[in-house]
Formats: structure tokens, C-alpha cells, sequence
């Protein structure tokens, strides 16, 4: 048997790796040149701990659950988990009701270690917060990740037990035998025979369903717009910190990075049609999100520490609610889509109840295989070991002597891994290495990771990509 996953973000990934216990073959999709690179790798990149989503709802049941299954998922992946905790800040009696009422969803939905806090437990928890506010809602379990690396790592671990990834195709159709799908279609040409068909395409899964002939609930994008800050900024910010929410969402945040930095935003606004090539950015957006975060951290809006602004889109339905179901049309075709926040932190509990619950409804009986293997070997980062070990390392293999990202000290022997590994791009070295993620943001180290994989790749400099095929960096010598 044959399963084809749809989308390569940390759902379908984490989907294909929970597959990938079972004795039926994986073929995972993405139509990007790489892993992660849509709606998973620009979020705030929060593990929430689940307080806010409204009972009764598929948020609800697996945020929770979810977030306490990422530090096994995080031993085993070898990504970074942090967990930092998180406060939502009130200013007064009027609106702690408000954080009585966040407290008691939480306590309903299964939240570990919640409680409010008045004002001197606050200012010891976050030093820096400004004087307005008196009480907050503290949740121990919430924290952060690289959700790019949840997803890539996962798709290596999918690979590392005999399933197939494929990059840089689109799935375009499938021939119906039937009510049931027998093949899926690729944009190459190629045809991929399949038993069972996830369709996780998250911004594209109703695009992905119509060349089904499946009905799915619209898809609605909302974007949200981000400022990012320099290390420096970390100096006042110990934890996430929330605004308390309104009927928009969750507000604008303060958000630390696993990798020292600081986040503000993101805005929340939905798109009036669907645009998914939409991720630019607004003087008002970007202006409401630096007004935010001083609101929250006096001395924060500081513009030296300014790095770069972005904005990431998400897919959601009228009801706000993740949708996951098999098909009516097909019985073997199952959509796991709207993966709004929290789907990050739900991630791995949706692929958990998809695989066990939702595929038996195909007809599919999983037999569970005795050789997965859930771990992988665990990357090198020489910016994270002793002086003496580096030394040692570099007696062996002198490249990793040689720093191409002089922000984040990454050397040309991890370069190279990330190569082996399955980057094809700048930014799939750039979201396996952090090299690129510094204060330059890849304007020194860029051309020299180009140059490394024209190299390894045995291309031509002209055909080294950004990262989609149309984001070339040169197109040919200026001379001979």
C-alpha cells in the first residue's frame, strides 16, 4: 500500500512521519523547492499552551494535548523547544474577569500550570513589563520552536524509514476508480500510485480538494505582519507576552526567538480575495505593531534594533476552526486543512488522531511496523560547542574551520550537511543552519552559501536559487 501526503509544512510532515510507523509506503509532496516554506516558516513560532481556544472546538481538543507532546517530539527530532511560559497582561480589576475567564477555559481544556499573578509575581516573571499593568495570566507549559525545523526534520525522519519526499512539484489531479483515488498527478508528469491521499496543502487546500472534484469549506487567508529584532532587544524580554484578547484574536505580541531574537506582532487582517503571493508589508501594519509592543515593553520600539519586517499568511474557514474530515466524494481522500493558530502546537496531535482515527474510515486497516525508527542523528552547530571540541573537529575536517555566516558562526562543513541533508536553495540552508538569520540577514554570507552550492550540486552559479524557481540570483558572468 501507498500513501501520498500533500504539503510539506509541519502538518503534512508530522502526518507522513506518524505514517511512516505503519507498513504502508509515504510519498510526501511539496510543491515548494523545500520543506516548511510556507504558512510553517513565517508564524510567531509559539507553542500555546491552550487556554484561548473556545471548548468544544477542534482548537480546543488538540492545542493541549499537542503542546506537551513536543518535548519527546524535540528529544527524538532534534529541534530546539524552549519553554519560556507566556503571560497575558491586564491593567486592573476591570479587566481580570477576563483573565478569570481565559483561567477557566484553560482549567476545561486540559492547561498545566496556569494561575494568574498579581503585580510583584509579575514584575518578577517579566522585569521589563510596563508599569500599566497589575495581573496576568501565567501558563508554564507555553513556549517556543523553529516550526521549519519540525517540519524538515520530520520529513528526514520520513525518508530515514524508506518513505519518498519529493520537492518542487505540484499535485495538479488524480485518476478516480471507483470513489476511490488510485493515482495522484504531478506537474511533471509523473503519476504516483496511491491507496491513501492527505491532502495538508495548507494556504492551497481547497485548490488541492477542487482538483479532486472534493468540496471543502472556502479558504479565507489572514495576514499578519511581524518586526523582528536584534539580540540586544532580548535584554528586556524573558517570556511570550500577550495583550489581552479581543473578538480579532490574540493581539500583538512580544515574542522571544529561539535563537536569541525578538518578534513584535503580528497584525491580524483578513485578505478580501485570495492572494497567497500576498506577504508584503504596510507603513500603518508595521506602525501598529511597533506602537504594540511599546505599549507592552517600554523601550522596545527602539529602531537600531530593527532587523527585518515580514509577513506569513494563514488559512482559515468562517467557523475558525481546523477542519479535518475524509471525504463524502472519496473514500480514501482526507483533508486536515484551516490550520490557523494553534496549529503549530496542534500539529502533532492532529497527525496523531488523523493516522488512528480518521484513516480507518478509508477502509484501511494500518498494521503497526516493529523497525521505525524515530530519531535522527543529531546535526552539528559548532556555535554551540566547547572551544576544545571545535578544535578536534577541525583537525578532521577543516571546513569546519572555515565560518560562512559570520552573525551565527556556521561553518562550511554544516553548509554542506544541510546540503546532504536535501537543501537546495539559499533559504533551505538559511532555515536548516540559521546561517543568513543574523544581524546582515544573509548580505555577507549569501554569495559564499551560493558558491557552495553550485559546488555541491555540481550547477552553475546562474542556477542557484533564492528560494522558488523564479528567484534567481545571477543570470550569467559580466566577463570571461
Amino acid at each position: 500500500m501507498q500513501a501520498v501526503v500533500i504539503g510539506g509544512g509541519v502538518v503534512g510532515s508530522l502526518i507522513a512521519r506518524e505514517l511512516s510507523r505503519f507498513r504502508i509506503k509515504v510519498v510526501l509532496v511539496e510543491k515548494s523547492e523545500d520543506i516548511g516554506q510556507g504558512v510553517t516558516k513565517a508564524n510567531s513560532a509559539i507553542l500555546h499552551g491552550g487556554y484561548d481556544d473556545p471548548p468544544g472546538t477542534l482548537r480546543a481538543r488538540f492545542c493541549a494535548p499537542g503542546n506537551l507532546m513536543f518535548d519527546k517530539l524535540s528529544e527524538e527530532l532534534k529541534f530546539p523547544v524552549k519553554r519560556t511560559g507566556s503571560i497575558v497582561v491586564a491593567k486592573d480589576r476591570n479587566e481580570l474577569p477576563k483573565l478569570e475567564e481565559l483561567l477557566q477555559n484553560g482549567i476545561n481544556n486540559g492547561v498545566k500550570d496556569l494561575r494568574i499573578v498579581g503585580k510583584n509575581e509579575l514584575r518578577e516573571l517579566e522585569p521589563h513589563i510596563s508599569d500599566e499593568f497589575n495581573y496576568a495570566l501565567f501558563c508554564g507549559t507555553a513556549g517556543i520552536t523553529e516550526p521549519w525545523m519540525v517540519a524538515i526534520a520530520s520529513a528526514m525522519n520520513v525518508a530515514g524509514n524508506g518513505g519518498e519526499v519529493i520537492t518542487g512539484e505540484e499535485v495538479i489531479g488524480g485518476k478516480i476508480n471507483e470513489g476511490r483515488v488510485t493515482e495522484v498527478f504531478l506537474s511533471s508528469g509523473r503519476k504516483i500510485e496511491a491507496d491513501l491521499v492527505i491532502n495538508a496543502a495548507g494556504l492551497f487546500y481547497e485548490k488541492v480538494a477542487s482538483a479532486f472534484n472534493v468540496n471543502v469549506p472556502p479558504v479565507h487567508l489572514r495576514k499578519g505582519e511581524y518586526i523582528l529584532l536584534d539580540k540586544k532587544a532580548s535584554e528586556l524580554v524573558n517570556m511570550i507576552i500577550f495583550p489581552l484578547p479581543t473578538a480579532a484574536g490574540k493581539g500583538k505580541l512580544v515574542v522571544p526567538t529561539v535563537d536569541g531574537g525578538v518578534l513584535l506582532g503580528p497584525t491580524s487582517v483578513e485578505l478580501p480575495e485570495f492572494s497567497p503571493e500576498d506577504v508584503s508589508t504596510t507603513d500603518s501594519g508595521l506602525t501598529s505593531v511597533r506602537k504594540s509592543g511599546e505599549y507592552l515593553i517600554p523601550g522596545i520600539d527602539n529602531p537600531k534594533w530593527f532587523i527585518k519586517s515580514f509577513a506569513g499568511l494563514r488559512p482559515e474557514t468562517v467557523q475558525k476552526d481546523f477542519y479535518i474530515k475524509r471525504a463524502e466524494e472519496l473514500a480514501n481522500f482526507i483533508t486536515v486543512g484551516a490550520m490557523r493558530s494553534p496549529g503549530l502546537t496542534a500539529a502533532p496531535a492532529i497527525a496523531e488522531f488523523v493516522v488512528s482515527t480518521i484513516v480507518p474510515e478509508t477502509g484501511i486497516d494500518l498494521v503497526r511496523r516493529d523497525d521505525f525508527v524515530p530519531c535522527l542523528e543529531e546535526r552539528v552547530k559548532i556555535k554551540e560547542l566547547p572551544a576544545g571540541k571545535v578544535s578536534e573537529m577541525i583537525d578532521e575536517n577543516p571546513a569546519y574551520g572555515r565560518i560562512v555566516c559570520q552573525c551565527n558562526e556556521v561553518s562550511e562543513a554544516e553548509i554542506v550537511q544541510a546540503i546532504r541533508d536535501g537543501a537546495r536553495t539559499i533559504d533551505g540552508i538559511k532555515f536548516r543552519t540559521r546561517a543568513g538569520f543574523g544581524r546582515c540577514q544573509g548580505g555577507f554570507c549569501s554569495w559564499n552559501i551560493a558558491k557552495i552550492l553550485a559546488r555541491e550540486l555540481k550547477k552553475d552559479l546562474s542556477e542557484v536559487r533564492q528560494n522558488s524557481e523564479e528567484s534567481w540570483i545571477v543570470d550569467g558572468k559580466v566577463r570571461q
